[in-house]
């Protein structure tokens, strides 16, 4: 077990339904590997990580996990991956594990934190 991973999400995991747990589960794993350092709590009803400031978050429903960034719209979005019209938010709708990019979402969380760092 990852240092950092909070108990209080992994029951929060374990509630959801298999196939949502399955991408949660895949997702917090990228998240851990993007960087050892990450802390993980519960924020606002949903599992959520942060450095020197919030960086990501994952917000899982019926149907799909979004993997969202706090300050998405600042990142350098190439693949085009990100989905939000907000000001700052921006995710990624995750409806199948096969749609899981990991060598691309752990770039965006990598530079998500870069980003957070310099902000802070």
């Amino acid at each position: 077990m990852e240092p950092n991973k909070s108990q209080k999400v992994d029951q929060y995991v374990e509630t959801l339904p298999e196939n949502i747990r399955e991408i949660t589960t895949n997702l917090r794993g990228i998240i851990f590997v993007a960087s050892d350092n990450i802390m993980e709590e519960m924020k606002w009803g949903m599992p959520s990580y942060n450095k020197s400031g919030n960086v990501c978050y994952l917000q899982p429903s019926k149907k799909h996990v979004n993997l969202g960034f706090y300050s998405g719209a600042s990142l350098n979005d190439k693949d085009n991956l990100l989905e939000g019209t907000g000001k700052k938010m921006r995710h990624i709708r995750i409806k199948k594990l096969e749609e899981i990019q990991s060598e691309k979402f752990k770039a965006l969380i990598q530079e998500a934190i870069e980003l957070e760092a310099e902000q802070h």
